[in-house]
């Protein structure tokens, strides 16, 4: 039996995307005293002068830096707490799940869910007033030793490994043990890429954005109004206008009858229609008229 494919997935970046500053600029180096440029120094010389990848950089370094003070994970939870993010947010995943879907969409099931995949740190989301309004969060994890302290990158996710994500969801495969290679039937994917929208900032999201687009999903690109060096709305123009990576672009404020939200309704409503028109098709072919009287 194949699944209703009635859910709606909107997949979102984070740095960038649902805030205008990164995660660890914002609570973690204050937090210990880090000095961000000398950080990001140290960073660059390990992928420079030792070949390592941009995230394993970042990770090696942030535990260099806190070795000394020892935090655990629930520690930079707690520190996610003050994360915030652009206009609109967290309030926009409630008002498009609960208030915008029409009755004859909900009336077959349509809903939407939300994801964040993030090459920044899962605990600082964890901890934040995000959750209980996303259904998962994907990001870069760390183990801990026998004092609760963080040792070794457990989990990475470059902009490359993003697209896993896409395809977990896709497959609705969320679990650390699912294995997302298992072959699965389209009509057996809870959300079809046709039912997906991205929104990421820039360059490290392409890779999700060509999935997006050669699997029939929605790509948007967003940038923050404020950047008076225009260095934001230059990556997204650039995205759709040079590199045609993306449909739309939009300014990042999330609140109702912005730019963002409008055009992100409008796909919520082409989808939601698509689904709805496909369930009627389907009810229609497989209803046989009663016997009529001569």
């Amino acid at each position: 039996m194949s699944e209703p494919q009635n859910i709606i997935g909107i997949v979102y970046d984070y740095d960038q995307t649902l805030s205008p500053e990164y995660m660890q600029d914002q609570v973690l180096f204050p937090a210990f005293g880090i000095d961000p440029a000398a950080f990001w120094k140290k960073c660059q010389a390990l992928v420079a002068e030792q070949g390592y990848d941009n995230e394993l950089a970042y990770m090696k370094t942030l535990l260099d830096y806190l070795a000394m003070d020892g935090p655990t994970n629930e520690d930079l939870r707690k520190l996610g707490a003050d994360l915030s993010f652009y206009p609109g947010l967290p309030g926009m995943f409630d008002e498009l799940g609960d208030g915008f879907l029409s009755d004859a969409h909900r009336a077959i099931g349509v809903r939407i869910e939300h994801y964040i995949i993030s090459s920044g740190l899962k605990a600082l989301l964890d901890g934040s007033a995000l959750v209980g309004h996303v259904k998962a969060i994907f990001g870069c994890e760390f183990a801990e030793d026998e004092r609760g302290g963080i040792t070794f990158p457990k989990k990475v996710i470059s902009h490359t490994q993003k697209t896993q994500y896409l395809f977990r969801i896709n497959k609705g495969l969320l679990g650390p043990n699912d294995d997302v290679n298992d072959h699965m039937p389209d009509d057996m994917r809870p959300i079809p890429f046709q039912n997906m929208v991205y929104i990421g900032d820039g360059p490290t999201d392409v890779p999700c954005f060509t999935v997006m687009k050669k699997s029939g999903g929605h790509a948007l690109a967003v940038y923050n109004p404020d950047d008076p060096s225009r260095r934001s709305f230059r990556k997204c123009y650039q995205l759709t206008a040079t590199a045609n990576r993306v449909k739309y672009i939009a300014p990042s404020d999330f609140r109702p009858g912005s730019h963002l939200r409008l055009v992100l309704e409008e796909i919520v409503t082409e989808i939601a229609d698509r689904i709805l028109a496909r369930r009627k098709a389907e009810l229609s072919e497989a209803t046989v008229s009663a016997p009529g009287y001569d």
